[in-house]
């Protein structure tokens, strides 16, 4: 299988990719190094796969570079790109998250249609589509209620894979993801903040009371889903839940991260911030049945993993 994962270079995508080579497909990554962190991280995140005589990299942005190119030979496209992080959505940043997320998805879509209308294309969505829901775990036929510019994009990137597969047959598959964590994970999200603080004893932000629910999947079953999603005979236009089935306060986390470490983490409150909603957690009983997937790795488990890897940077 060749294979084209954009946002190669991000938390999910370079694992993705490192998979996909492992397996001996062909990979050809894109990536355009948003400033959203630091670039050298993600150079870092490529280490592996550069080493693959199997990966081709070309660094563009997918909101301006011809994208047909990019799609010869290609059997599946994995559209991890976007401009991720709630905060940021808000006031002027949302321009870019409407560029990023929802002007390159439709132009990448487009590009399947006129070069490669056979290939599958998986997306990368997001439990922010959800916002606040009256019941949980949320299913995927609840009514989308963003809370956030970002979940707006998200969704509207979504609709397009929709559309181009109704109007057009394009092979989509939208997956959404509810809180990735694990090796790589991106500096500004939860997880990441509090291994630091723990391993180093400096204090971890926490927005709001600590009640808020978050149900976080770690990084190797959400891999794992899109190459069951790039692999499984599904209707074109089909969406499913990834939700790793970790559920639990923010509060909680805290006191769980200090104790894989070895030591409390210490907290310095900040007020809540606009767009976070206070729960998440998704049925996954349609991603059972349409990939056959389930989460293989706890809540703990991937904590210990992460904070390996936190180690092994310090």
């Amino acid at each position: 299988m060749r294979a084209l994962v954009t946002g190669v270079a991000g938390f999910v995508g370079s694992h993705l990719a490192d998979t996909l080579l492992a397996r001996g497909d062909a990979v050809l990554g894109v990536d355009c190094f948003t400033p959203y962190y630091a670039v050298a991280e993600k150079q870092r995140n490529l280490a592996t796969a550069r080493s693959n005589a199997q990966f081709e990299f070309a660094d563009a942005d997918l909101r301006s570079i011809a994208i047909e190119p990019l799609l010869d030979g290609v059997d599946v496209v994995f559209h991890q790109a976007a401009q991720a992080g709630v905060r940021l959505s808000w006031s002027d940043g949302f321009g870019d998250y409407v560029g990023h997320n929802v002007l390159a998805t439709q132009r990448l879509l487009e590009a399947v249609v006129a070069a490669r209308p056979g290939a599958r294309v998986v997306y990368a969505s997001s439990s922010s589509v959800y916002g606040n829901q009256p019941r949980y775990p949320v299913r995927e036929d609840d009514l989308p209620r963003p809370f956030s510019p970002y979940g707006v994009t998200k969704l509207a990137a979504e609709h397009l894979c929709g559309l181009y597969a109704e109007n057009w047959g394009v092979s989509t598959v939208a997956l959404r993801y509810f809180t990735v964590f694990g090796p790589r994970q991106r500096p500004d999200m939860s997880i990441h903040r509090l291994c630091e603080a723990a391993i180093h004893g400096i204090a971890f932000p926490r927005y709001g009371d600590g009640a808020q629910v978050r149900e976080f999947t770690f990084v190797d079953d959400i891999v794992r889903g899109n190459v069951l999603g790039a692999e499984r005979d599904i209707a074109p236009g089909s969406y499913c839940n990834l939700a790793g089935g970790g559920e639990i306060a923010l509060s909680e986390l805290i006191e769980l991260v200090g104790e894989l470490a070895g030591a409390p983490v210490k907290i310095d409150p900040q007020p809540r911030q606009a767009g976070d909603a206070p729960r998440n957690g998704g049925s996954i009983s349609r991603a059972g049945e349409l990939l056959g997937w389930v989460p293989e790795v706890s809540l703990r488990e991937g904590l210990v993993a992460q904070l390996a890897w936190h180690r092994s940077r310090a």
